[in-house]
Order: C-alpha cells, then sequence, then structure tokens
C-alpha cells in the first residue's frame, strides 16, 4: 500500500485545540465558510469527522438557535448514503458537529484529480444523491448547499453531508455582511435572485452536479461569482459536452421555474431507463482511479498518544502564587513523594527550595514552609495529596487531558459524573430571609392607611384619573386591570410536517419536536402528519385550540370569550380563510389564519398560516 497523501490529513496548528467535546482530535480533514473539520476517534476508535464553527456565527445568537434546531432534526436522518451524526454541543463557546468518517474523496476532488466519471458512475451517483435528498427533505431540511464538496464518494456509494447548517448561517446577520450561504455555480436562480429555497431548490443543484460529474466542469462556467450567478439567472447552461443519455435528466432538473423540476421519484426512474444495465451500487460502482483513492483515505494517522499522568496541583483556597513553578512540579509535595518531572528546555526553571524553618500555623506536616508572601492556608486546611479529586463527587479529569481546557461534559461521555452540589452556609440565608422580613413589613405599613383619618385614605384610593401605572411599569385600564398587549402579525409562515411553534418567539420559527416529536412535545401549535395512515391534524400541546364560525372574526376578545377547546384539529375541517384561536398555558393568544398547504408535487409537506399575536394577553397557568 502506498503511503496516505500528505494533502489528506493536514497536522494540527498551534491555532487549533487540542481536544474539542472530550474528543482528542488527531488531524486536519479541510476547512470550509462554516467552519473547521478535524479528524478524531470515538472512545472505541471508530473515526469521525468533527467539525467546529466558525467564531463568527458562534457569536450570533440567532444562528445558535438556528443551529441547534438543524442538528437536532439532523439526528432524524438516517440514510443509507448519508453521514449520520454522532455528536454535538449547540451550547458551547464554539459550537460543533460530529459525524461518522467517510473515507473518500469528495466529487470536486475526484473530477479535479482523475476527470469527469463514466455514464454508469454517473448515474449511480445521481440515484444515491437522490435518496439521500429524500430522507433529508422527509426529516424537513432543505440541503441549500448542495455542491460537489458535500458529496464524498465512498466505496459503497456516494454520501451526503453538510445537510442543514446552511439554512443556520442563513439565519445570521453574517450573510448580509459579505459572508454568502450556498456555492454561487451551484445555486438555483430563485437562490440567487430572490433568496428563495425550497425543496425544489436541492433538485437544480442535483442537476448541477449530475453535469458535472459528466462534463468534469460546472454547467454554468467558471470566474467570479457574479459572473456565473448572471449566467445561472439569465442564460442556459453550456451542456454540449454532456453525453446525450443525460441530457432530458439534466435539462429538466436545471429548469428556471422550480415547479417544472421533476421530483426525486422521477429522478430515480429516469436513470434506471437510461441505464443499458440494472443499477446496483456495489465495490465497482467507480472507476479503478478513483476508488484507489478510497484505500489512501484508510491509511489513518494514528491517534495522538496520551502522555503519562502529571499530579494535580495541590488545591488552594486562596489566589494562587504569582510565580507559578514549572509544569509537572510541585513545589509543595509531601516530604518523600516524588513529584520531579524531566526538564525540557521550554519548561521554566524550579524555584529554589523553600529555606528550612518553622512551618506555618495550619501547615500539614511534612510539607515545607511556603516561600515569602505565600498566602498562609485557613487553621486546619489539609491540602489533598496529589490526583485527589478537587471536587467532591467529581473525578480528575482523565489522564492527558490538555491543563485548563473544560473537562467533557456527562452528555458526550456517558458514565462520567457531573459536579456534586457545593454545600452552602445557612448562616448568610437565614440572614438573607430575616433582613427581607424586615424590610417586607415597613412596605406593608407604608401601605396600609392611616387609621387616623380612613376616609381621607379612601378617597385617595378612589381619586385617580382614568388609568394608572400596574406593577411592574405596565398600564392599567379602569378597575385596575391590565391593558390589552399590542398584537404582532406574521404573514405567510410555512409550518413543516411535524414541527412545531412557540407563541413567544419572535418572529415565530417552526421548530422539530426532538426525540419526543410533535405529539408529546410543548409546542403552542403543531402540524401533525402520518403518512402511513394519512392522518394529518394541528393540535396543540401547551394550551387550547378553537376554531372559529364563519360569522366569528378572530380577536382577543372573541378567543378569550370562547368555551369550546380542543387540542387536536383535523386538516379536513379547515379551509382557505379558517381562523383558529390558540390559547397557550403561557399567557399568550393568538389568531391562526389557514392559508393551505403544500400542493401534491411538493417534496415537502407544510401548512401555511398567517399569525396574530397578543404577548402576556393572560396569566400563565400554573402546571399542576
Amino acid at each position: 500500500m502506498s503511503a496516505p497523501s500528505t494533502d489528506l490529513f493536514q497536522p494540527l496548528r498551534p491555532e487549533d485545540p487540542a481536544t474539542v467535546g472530550g474528543y482528542r482530535l488527531a488531524a486536519v480533514l479541510g476547512a470550509g465558510g462554516m467552519g473547521k473539520v478535524y479528524l478524531s476517534y470515538t472512545p472505541g476508535g471508530r473515526p469521525i469527522a468533527l467539525k467546529v464553527i466558525r467564531p463568527e456565527f458562534s457569536e450570533d445568537p440567532e444562528f445558535r438557535r438556528r443551529f441547534q434546531q438543524e442538528v437536532r432534526a439532523a439526528q432524524r436522518v438516517q440514510g443509507l448514503y448519508t453521514a449520520p451524526v454522532i455528536d454535538f454541543d449547540t451550547e458551547g463557546s464554539q459550537p460543533w458537529l460530529a459525524t461518522a468518517y467517510v473515507p473518500g474523496p469528495s466529487l470536486s476532488h475526484a473530477v479535479a484529480g482523475y476527470g469527469r466519471l463514466p455514464l454508469r458512475s454517473v448515474l449511480l451517483l445521481a440515484v444515491g444523491v437522490a435518496e439521500a435528498l429524500h430522507v433529508i427533505h422527509g426529516a424537513g431540511i432543505v440541503h441549500r448547499d448542495l455542491k460537489p464538496a458535500n458529496v464524498l464518494l465512498a466505496g459503497d456509494g456516494p454520501r451526503v453531508i453538510d445537510f442543514g447548517i446552511a439554512r443556520a448561517a442563513d439565519a445570521t446577520s453574517l450573510t448580509g455582511s459579505g459572508v454568502s450561504v450556498g456555492t454561487p455555480a451551484f445555486m438555483a436562480p430563485e437562490q440567487a435572485s430572490a433568496g428563495t429555497v425550497t425543496a425544489s431548490t436541492d433538485i437544480f443543484a442535483l442537476g448541477q452536479i449530475v453535469a458535472y460529474a459528466a462534463i468534469g466542469a460546472p454547467a454554468y462556467g467558471e470566474g467570479s461569482s457574479h459572473a456565473v450567478l448572471y449566467r445561472i439567472v439569465h442564460e442556459d447552461p453550456d451542456l454540449s459536452a454532456l453525453p446525450e443519455e443525460l441530457r432530458p435528466l439534466v435539462t429538466r432538473c436545471l429548469s428556471r421555474d422550480p415547479a417544472d423540476r421533476p421530483s426525486l421519484t422521477e429522478i430515480i426512474q429516469m436513470c434506471h431507463d437510461i441505464a443499458p444495465a440494472p443499477l446496483r451500487q456495489g465495490e465497482d460502482w467507480l472507476p479503478r482511479a478513483v476508488a484507489g483513492s478510497i484505500t489512501e483515505r484508510l491509511q489513518l494517522p494514528e491517534p495522538a498518544k496520551t502522555p503519562p499522568p502529571q499530579p494535580a496541583a495541590a488545591p488552594t483556597p486562596t489566589e494562587l502564587s504569582p510565580q507559578p513553578p514549572a509544569q509537572g512540579v510541585s513545589p509543595y509535595a509531601p516530604t518523600g513523594v516524588g513529584v520531579a518531572a524531566a526538564p525540557t528546555q521550554s519548561a521554566p526553571a524550579a524555584p529554589p527550595q523553600a529555606p528550612t524553618g518553622p512551618a506555618a500555623p495550619g501547615t500539614p506536616p511534612g510539607y515545607p514552609t511556603p516561600p515569602p508572601g505565600y498566602p498562609t492556608p485557613p487553621p486546619g486546611y489539609q491540602t489533598p495529596p496529589p490526583g485527589y479529586p478537587t471536587q467532591p463527587g467529581y473525578r480528575t479529569p482523565p489522564p492527558g487531558y490538555p491543563q485548563g481546557y473544560p473537562v467533557p461534559s456527562p452528555s458526550h461521555h456517558p458514565g462520567y459524573p457531573p459536579p456534586a452540589p457545593q454545600r452552602k452556609s445557612k448562616g448568610p440565608v437565614i440572614a438573607g430571609v430575616v433582613a427581607a422580613s424586615v424590610i417586607g413589613l415597613v412596605v406593608l405599613g407604608s401601605l396600609l392607611p392611616d387609621s387616623g383619618d380612613k376616609s381621607k385614605g379612601s378617597s385617595s384610593a378612589s381619586g385617580g384619573g382614568a388609568s394608572s401605572t400596574a406593577p411592574g411599569g405596565g398600564s392599567q385600564n379602569k378597575g385596575g386591570k391590565p391593558a390589552d398587549p399590542t398584537p404582532a402579525s406574521y404573514k405567510g409562515v410555512n409550518l413543516t410536517a411535524n414541527y412545531q411553534l412557540m407563541l413567544a418567539d419572535n418572529p415565530p420559527r417552526p421548530g422539530t419536536g426532538g426525540n419526543a416529536g410533535v405529539l408529546y412535545n410543548h409546542g403552542d401549535l403543531y402540524f401533525y402528519l402520518d403518512t402511513l395512515f394519512g392522518d394529518t391534524k394541528v393540535g396543540t400541546n401547551n394550551g387550547k385550540l378553537v376554531v372559529l364560525n364563519n360569522s366569528q372574526k378572530g380577536s382577543l376578545e372573541t378567543c378569550r370569550a370562547e368555551t369550546r377547546y380542543t387540542e387536536k384539529i383535523g386538516l379536513d375541517q379547515l379551509t382557505d380563510g379558517s381562523e383558529i384561536c390558540v390559547l397557550s398555558d403561557a399567557g399568550h393568544i393568538a389568531v391562526a389564519t389557514y392559508r393551505g398547504k403544500s400542493g401534491a408535487n411538493d417534496p415537502s409537506n407544510y401548512i401555511t398560516l398567517d399569525l396574530t399575536i397578543w404577548r402576556n394577553a393572560e396569566e400563565p397557568k400554573k402546571k399542576s
């Protein structure tokens, strides 16, 4: 076997972290607009590709929220032609996502290195990517950035990667300041001109991928981004070098009108009709030269070796010494315990031996006297020996874990116990309760009417104007009732099947119900679709619904007055313009106006709603 190419696995650079989420990094696999991809290994030794999101995106709260939704949706994608999600962290300082490592070149690398693919390989590529998109769209995800770099050529068929991440980037403010979402040469016309993205956008990209694999170059040529985008929107692709058999398929996929593009089922059938022999994925689906590069990618670099365990520095209850000891050497180790480490050129010199003398009060027996200026431990404080857990109930990090790096969370490493709750002194709490009680009595006394002139107190209380200030600064109507909140309106909200909305979100964005699904989640309004039994309904897990009669006008007053409550409404009960009152347990009230559902030929299932929301219109209901 040949040695692996140095281009495949780049060594870690000084700016690269040693570990991410408890995974020790072994090499750099690549970098892109969204972040950097590293090679790592699971505790069982399986290789994974770990993508760390760029700091610019990490600092955007809307990106983080959308990224969390998309990663959870991506967990449901378990197709044969996708790389499954293994692990992730959307809450850390830099979000990251780990997927299975695919030992194969990307389509862009394969074409650049070995030229265009033969007809049979192109057809198997097309049906594999079409199957991957079927699973991705079924999870309510539009890829948005399907391109040759995001299609890996494994030994048993293609793999589509990075689905859903581009949608999270599309929500960030960076998209308006020089960071583009999607690759210009493979964008659809509607994506390039108006920013509109649907499942049909991925069909256009699939046609581009088929043309690229068969021609060996982009169908709309190369050059500056503006020039390529102009040709995509206004000109026809150059398919002169495309094999004749593939032209009907590619031409339909590259239709400017999304409605004229074929469905994924049609694409797969067209590929089978074109093939001179039955299409079956196998180890011979790629040319021999491309398959050889897969073998090269199986020669993975060894995982970083774990260095020998270093003794833990003795914790102190006060500030650390301004002169830190040399790495791996503790100047306060107990007498007779060898803790010295082999000196290195980069290690600072060890501090001089502390002078011999009487031990400071509270110093454990056998410890040398601390150097001058070192804070004295409190009486009776016993410094734990090296290696002793520094927090009750929390293990010392595993050997070799980089000093100063956060310890892996229990969710990433089952069996690693979480920190035990710290016991707090009850003295300050009791003192705080007493002080609060005294202040409360003083305030209560000031609010009581003067016993010497009850009539004056009564007239003063009732002699205000038409409105007054409510507690917390809100306005009140006559009678002390809070004023109605100002409604917020949202037009054309597309709620994908098996997704939910929360009325508190501004704007309300569809989100997945997680592993529990929308039927057993906490959504204020969800759209449920059972494709097996044809069951479609809208419902709520966090309140009540009311379908208004044609004679009723949807308003805050109407919704408050209604008592015909339900939690689920069949889609067959709704017509264009039907209004639904949504009363959430959190105190929000909305009128959802039904505007129809997706068409029969649309690969995505969704309903369209207009929403008018009165947030905090009622007191939240207490959960029993």
